[in-house]
């Protein structure tokens, strides 16, 4: 049985992409150390980037913007690219196993796991994947928008981000859709 772990980073920010990774781990060949992204530091997670990249049979990451954000809501966003990351790997799953309780509909068997990025490691690798990749992403945006500090709060809604966010207003990269840059508009 081919299975994909899924899972998201960025449902959160008021600026940038979400990202959502799917990974199909190989069961021979185990990572030590797999686990939740949130729960390990910067250079920990490129470690086990570099790994998961090397040693898994299949991944995708996709980005979904924060435009398609506003357009179709962070929830439909994230669901989308869920799906597009499972209906693009090169080993078709036949389990997909989601962290959170919301699932996208996919051509395969569907397990939602809260907390699965802590209890299975298809879903930690995902979302180290996925966190790594958003967060290389805003440092290169934050070369494009400099005054908003994105290479240090990855566009969370930190007091920092949100005092910038109202000197400056909104860049082209905020999600418009989401409060606090509504409320600067």
């Amino acid at each position: 049985m081919i299975v994909a772990g899924v899972d998201e980073a960025g449902r959160g920010p008021l600026a940038g992409p979400v990202v959502v990774a799917a990974v199909v781990l190989n069961p021979d060949r185990r990572i030590d150390g797999l686990a939740d992204s949130k729960k390990l530091n910067e250079k920990r997670r490129e470690e086990l980037f570099a790994l998961i990249m090397e040693q898994c049979l299949a991944w995708t990451v996709i980005e979904i913007d924060a435009a398609e954000i506003d357009r179709i809501n962070i929830l439909q966003a994230t669901l989308l690219g869920m799906k597009q990351a499972v209906e693009q790997l090169v080993l078709p799953p036949s389990l997909a196993l989601i962290d959170g309780n919301q699932a996208p509909d996919l051509n395969c068997i569907v397990r939602t796991i809260v907390r699965g990025d802590s209890l299975e490691p298809a879903i930690s690798a995902a979302s180290i994947l996925a966190k790594v990749t958003r967060d290389r992403l805003m440092k290169k945006l934050h070369i494009d928008y400099p005054d908003y500090g994105f290479d240090r709060h990855k566009g969370y809604p930190t007091a920092d981000h949100l005092a910038r966010l109202v000197r400056y207003g909104p860049c082209p990269i905020h999600r418009r859709s989401f409060a606090p840059v509504r409320k600067v508009l």
